[in-house]
């Protein structure tokens, strides 16, 4: 009797194991895939603000630049002058109180000596020069509009080469542009590229050139590095021509950066 009792209290206890073992399993569960979720949760919201973020970039209206937190401006802008004989030129700008760096220094204005190779002579120093460089901060600043163009990082240079001269600048000129940008350009997936109308340049920047030049030439190109293109319908740009007495100017911007060089 008391083998065939203990038998019988060891069956009746038996089921009370798969219980406690099924919810020892629900716990350990629990404590591995809470975490998990929690961790995937946190990414896609990431994820989300991000491409949130980008696209506000892209779509959204950029405000006027104001006093306490003023926009960068162009970067290198850069001012060759060919007069057709030795001429004495001033330059002026209407905000060089924008200026972020000059070079030679700006006194009411640059006074040179050029000449039709275009080297110049600073009339206040006696400076040997080639060209005109000053950085500013910008009025306006750039943004993505639904025209320019979408250019791969490796193929920058050559659209570089074939926009620029049919804006008007000379071998040189380009040169010396592609030289500066394309490090900054080239190392992209994108870059999203639109060069400026003399409108929007001459909102942040009028240039007054004495004597008048018969040619004037600005090219100031703002672009901003994309991980993948976007939709834009491509620029028209008009051909310039230089005749006779010539001044060019060349310089950009990056987006959202808003540093003119």
């Amino acid at each position: 009797m008391l083998t065939a009792y203990a038998k019988m209290v060891i069956v009746m206890k038996k089921p009370n194991k798969k219980p406690n073992v099924i919810k020892k399993n629900n716990k350990l569960i629990a404590l591995i895939v809470i975490p998990v979720l929690c961790v995937a949760l946190i990414m896609v919201a990431a994820a989300a603000i991000t491409v949130i973020t980008s696209l506000q970039d892209f779509t959204a209206p950029v405000d006027r630049c104001d006093g306490d937190s003023p926009c960068m401006g162009p970067d290198k802008p850069i001012i060759y002058l060919y007069p057709t004989e030795p001429t004495e030129i001033t330059v002026q700008t209407s905000h060089p109180e924008n200026f972020t760096a000059e070079y030679p220094r700006y006194v009411n204005g640059w006074r040179v000596k050029a000449e039709p190779d275009g080297s110049l002579v600073d009339l206040n120093t006696g400076q040997e020069l080639y060209a005109l460089y000053y950085e500013s901060k910008n009025i306006v600043p750039a943004r993505v509009t639904s025209d320019g163009f979408v250019v791969k990082g490796l193929d920058t240079s050559q659209f570089l080469e074939e926009k620029l001269t049919v804006l008007g600048l000379n071998a040189r000129e380009t040169e010396e542009f592609i030289i500066y940008w394309l490090p900054q350009m080239e190392k992209n997936q994108y870059n999203y590229i639109r060069f400026q109308t003399i409108d929007e340049i001459n909102q942040n920047m009028r240039l007054d050139i004495t004597p008048r030049p018969d040619t004037l030439i600005r090219v100031l190109m703002a672009w901003r590095p994309l991980d993948a293109p976007i939709a834009v319908t491509e620029q028209r740009l008009e051909p310039a021509t230089r005749n006779g007495y010539t001044a060019v100017e060349w310089g950009g911007v990056i987006i959202g950066a808003e540093l003119m060089r």
